[in-house]
């Protein structure tokens, strides 16, 4: 089977649980952006996403795409559906009207992305770095850059790449050699000789579009060593005049999954540029394009989270083993055997679980996608700071959590078909390799948590953190049971917070060794939170939300009180104070 989007639960969430139509008409960018319009929308995106992309990620898997001599040829079907997706609209929903795009908002294109990623996530690389490369060339661009590009990519018509990888240097790109050579005037300004390579580079060389315009981290000469010596360029595979540019795919890399979407190794043979921003300034400009990105990787792991659900409940609900514990299943019928493994406590509880994580995942990236547009468009320049530093907060949090638990969650499902799930025959392991590279690329997880807790959370001691987790406690209600338990976890995580900081003074690896468990523990409060919005909305009674809302209390927040308790583990021998005010805010 292949995935069909559930929008109907989608809406739930952004219209029911966070009225997300509401908090946007109150931007004057998106005053006439209504409920109804949304809807359609969403309606269009399912049924094309269900109709054209879904049915060829197997067959992407199973062909994946060919290398030639430097040419890369995309499975069947894979040209055809991107020319359908950009003649269509679809990649231009978010981008501003005056670069032909429709305005409408972030949220919508999050809720896009998250299924395609879910129905192929092979074909959705393509396209996936489109609007971060719209952003970082609409804010950085000069104007002749802009003249040339800006609409093509905001249409989709050309597709982009981000090339900062190189053999030597991944995560760690102050140590990035590619170098760029002042080349003289041209029309479109200064240009750059370009050389160097380029390593993991998504849909660096493909058959979907006419063009790739590539955008390359280098050094100008005479550079600083280090990430403040790195600068952006533009650099296209086809040249303004027509002309084919000296940028060469030397070949695909075999991997784990993804075989659909071609991952190459890029040379770069002096190859024409020209500068996005200022020289020096190349992360600065990249990190628009990188935020993005990081979102759209986060709501990947929630897409394929719920593929993974979908097949193993698919399969639970038609599959009979054993009899099932307990009073005889509804679904028991005269003549048989076994009962349905839906029916057994285990399996029913895996994928109560797994749902639980999709759609307290789709609460938070969906009220994010909405913060996108509050810090663009707000007139209040307070609220568009406020809406910003969520953002901040959240995009490493959602992108490490969900892609961690796409893959866990994704082999948890692939338990629920047994000896069936390791074959090829049901399509869950393929979920399962293509899952994994997404706690990988645009950061690692482990990068995400560092980023959470040393660059965002300890700057300030934590009151920036502590603030939201004190604007969280407005949404709730101490009378309802799950709103106490998260209330609780709120005012702990906030005074160990503020503990934590002042101990990672007196310890300057501590924050490093235990930043991995403050965004577990961060990320698991926010789940129980966006749950307990989830529970407090009329139309939860039935099974397909108490299921979920059930695991949640018994078997997911349970985790913040370990996460702590691992991270008061690491307590330096110096801070024996503070280790003592640490086990009293825990305990």
């Amino acid at each position: 089977m292949s995935y069909l989007p559930a929008s109907a639960d989608n809406a739930f969430l952004l219209f029911d649980v966070l009225k997300a139509d509401e908090q946007l008409q109150r931007l004057p960018a998106h005053a006439g952006t209504d409920q109804a319009l949304m809807q359609q929308v969403l309606d269009e995106a399912g049924k094309w996403v269900g109709d054209v992309v879904g049915p060829l990620s197997r067959s992407g898997d199973e062909t994946g795409a060919q290398f030639d001599a430097g040419r890369v040829t995309t499975p069947p079907g894979f040209s055809s559906a991107y020319q359908d997706f950009w003649q269509a609209g679809w990649p231009a929903l978010a981008c501003a009207e005056e670069d032909g795009g429709q305005g409408l908002p972030w949220v919508l294109e999050g809720v896009l992305y998250e299924w395609l990623s879910a129905a192929n996530h092979g074909w959705t690389m393509a396209p996936g770095l489109l609007h971060g490369a719209y952003e970082c060339l609409k804010h950085h661009g000069s104007d002749a850059l802009k003249a040339a590009y800006l609409s093509k990519i905001a249409s989709g018509e050309w597709l982009a790449t981000m090339c900062l990888t190189e053999a030597h240097a991944g995560s760690d790109l102050g140590l990035v050699r590619t170098q760029a050579v002042p080349a003289g005037d041209s029309p479109l300004g200064e240009s750059f000789a370009i050389s160097g390579g380029k390593i993991f580079i998504s849909g660096g060389e493909h058959d979907l579009t006419d063009n790739i315009v590539h955008l390359v981290l280098a050094r100008l000469p005479g550079a600083p060593a280090g990430p403040k010596g790195l600068s952006l360029f533009l650099v296209p595979k086809v040249l303004p005049d027509g002309a084919r540019n000296a940028v060469v795919c030397e070949r695909i890399e075999e991997k784990m999954g993804l075989h659909g979407s071609p991952t190459c190794v890029m040379r770069f043979d002096a190859a024409t540029g020209w500068l996005i921003g200022q020289p020096g300034a190349g992360l600065n400009a990249m990190f628009v394009m990188m935020n993005a990105a990081r979102l759209h990787v986060a709501l990947q792991g929630m897409g394929l989270l719920d593929a993974a659900w979908q097949k193993a409940h698919a399969y639970a609900l038609e599959r009979r083993q054993m009899r099932a514990p307990g009073t005889v299943p509804a679904s028991r019928g005269a003549g048989d055997a076994a009962d349905l493994i839906i029916e057994h406590p285990t399996i029913a509880r895996t994928l109560d679980v797994q749902r639980a994580w999709v759609d307290g995942g789709r609460v938070l990236a969906y009220q994010t996608g909405v913060y996108l547009d509050v810090a663009r468009h707000a007139e209040s320049a307070k609220e568009r700071e406020q809406a910003q530093q969520w953002c901040s907060l959240m995009t490493p949090v959602l992108k490490a959590a969900w892609t961690q638990q796409a893959f866990e969650g994704a082999s948890a499902c692939l338990q629920v078909f047994g000896g069936h799930g390791y074959i090829r025959e049901w399509g869950i392991e393929q979920i399962v390799r293509d899952s994994r590279v997404a706690m990988i690329y645009e950061g690692t997880n482990e990068i995400q948590a560092i980023d959470l807790l040393v660059r965002k959370v300890l700057p300030d001691g934590g009151q920036a953190m502590g603030q939201w987790l004190l604007f969280l406690r407005k949404s709730m209600d101490a009378g309802r049971p799950l709103d106490a338990e998260v209330l609780r976890g709120l005012a702990q995580l906030r005074y160990f917070t503020t503990v934590l900081a002042q101990a990672c003074k007196e310890d300057d690896t501590l924050a490093w060794r235990v930043a991995d468990d403050y965004l577990r523990c961060v990320a698991v409060l926010l789940l129980g939170w966006a749950w307990a919005r989830i529970a407090a909305t009329e139309g939860t009674d039935d099974e397909r939300w108490q299921g979920p809302l059930k695991q949640v209390q018994q078997r997911i927040l349970p985790e913040m009180d370990w996460r702590m308790s691992l991270m008061k583990s690491q307590w330096a021998q110096a801070s024996v104070v503070h280790g003592n005010q640490l086990y009293a805010a825990t305990n």
